[in-house]
């Protein structure tokens, strides 16, 4: 349907399709199953609606039913779950420190992961994507494959699928996506690498995902990403969370920006390497050594303040101390009641940056006398980045957003 005077207006051919997300969206959430009076409850939808949608959807066979659950008087309730196997979607995340791949069946799981050396260029990079996206499909019979996508540090021009001059990988600006689509000739989407990380938790922790939650992440560097009530806060562009130059020491190392103490300097993997070989803790700096050397050069750098070395500690609890004040500054700028960190980094700084962040919280937090704010771990590890990519293809594919009811009026 067109509005008229140049509105818009509610697409009707397209309430069948939101509807059958709608109900599908609330079988995915309920992990223990959800019996059709219960969607009829949770939807508003009427009995018979829902009796015909689940009837569409068990045809089609995303969904299953499983046993008779009894709850009080009446009929024992038919329980219904989401069919995992019926769709999936691969998730790509580009990091200096490594590529990784993941399969992720309708249900969130992780059904296969890879890990490959990043290649130096963009075009090498492609290339390994393809022949990662063939094993994959050739080691899985997949019924339905939604697409590919692609987690990538930002900042990213999302409209046209470019990574722009990403400061940690020397590429330049690269219509990446287009790239990877005729490579693949999957549908492709690309999204920013903590953006895609932010959404890997939504969908993994989405029967408990509520409030603000603020996702940190660190890798060779460190970005932020936000949801509220499992929906994702992007900004204008999509590229919400570029706060590297918060500055969180003033008497920190110098930025190029010309200021000292940002967070993403003062955080970064190649800064702390850097300051190991400066204390004589590992070999002397060297600026041309690949990133996956410097996260080796941080494994015996985290390992020699875990086994006692104080000078190895006393450096990362000053990094720990910084990470932390950054976290609480765009907490507070939030209102965010949940942190989450996770990250190629993230295990080597945690026992660093989870008690300053929690102490910082309680003691200089705006909103500590109205709620407390959590900070943990994800349980992804380092697949977090590709993992969130595919969710990312998944959401898109399968979740009931208002705007799919929107059209442009003719």
């Amino acid at each position: 349907m067109t509005s008229v005077s140049g509105r818009r207006g509610t697409n009707l051919p397209r309430m069948g399709d939101y509807t059958l997300r709608v109900v599908l969206d609330q079988i995915r959430r309920s992990r223990t199953g959800v019996s059709r009076i219960e969607l009829s409850e949770l939807t508003g939808l009427s009995a018979q609606t829902i009796t015909n949608l689940v009837t569409r959807l068990i045809a089609d066979r995303r969904v299953v039913e499983g046993a008779r659950h009894v709850s009080g008087p009446g009929k024992p309730r038919t329980m219904l779950h989401v069919r995992p196997e019926s769709g999936h979607a691969i998730g790509v995340h580009i990091d200096p420190l490594a590529l990784t791949v993941a399969l992720v069946d309708l249900s969130g799981a992780v059904v296969d992961r890879r890990v490959q050396p990043l290649p130096p260029t963009a075009a090498e990079t492609v290339d390994l994507i393809a022949a990662e996206v063939r094993h994959v499909r050739e080691s899985h019979e997949l019924e339905h494959l939604h697409g590919l996508g692609v987690a990538a540090p930002g900042p990213i021009d999302l409209d046209a699928g470019r990574m722009v001059r990403p400061p940690l990988l020397a590429w330049g600006d690269v219509p990446l996506r287009d790239l990877i689509r005729s490579a693949t000739g999957l549908a492709t989407v690309l999204e920013k690498d903590v953006t895609a990380a932010m959404a890997a938790e939504i969908w993994q922790r989405h029967h408990t995902l509520r409030g603000t939650t603020l996702f940190t992440y660190l890798g060779y560097g460190i970005g932020f990403a936000f949801a509220r009530d499992g929906e994702l806060l992007t900004g204008a562009s999509g590229n919400a969370g570029e706060t590297g130059h918060i500055i969180v020491d003033a008497d920190g190392p110098p930025c190029w920006c010309g200021n000292r103490g940002c967070i993403g300097i003062a955080s970064s993997m190649d800064y702390l390497v850097e300051q190991g070989g400066d204390l004589g803790l590992l070999e002397p700096w060297d600026p041309s050594l690949p990133p996956w050397r410097i996260e080796v050069r941080m494994e015996r750098l985290a390992a020699l303040a875990a086994d006692g070395d104080v000078r190895a500690r006393d450096l990362l609890e000053v990094c720990g101390r910084r990470i932390a004040h950054g976290i609480v500054l765009v907490a507070d700028l939030l209102d965010a009641d949940r942190v989450v960190v996770g990250g190629a980094n993230w295990e080597r700084m945690r026992p660093y940056v989870v008690p300053a962040a929690t102490e910082e919280l309680g003691r200089f937090g705006t909103m500590r006398d109205l709620h407390a704010v959590e900070v943990e771990g994800t349980d992804l590890g380092i697949w977090v980045g590709a993992v969130g990519a595919a969710s990312l293809v998944l959401d898109r594919a399968l979740s009931p957003h208002a705007t799919a009811l929107l059209s442009a009026a003719e």
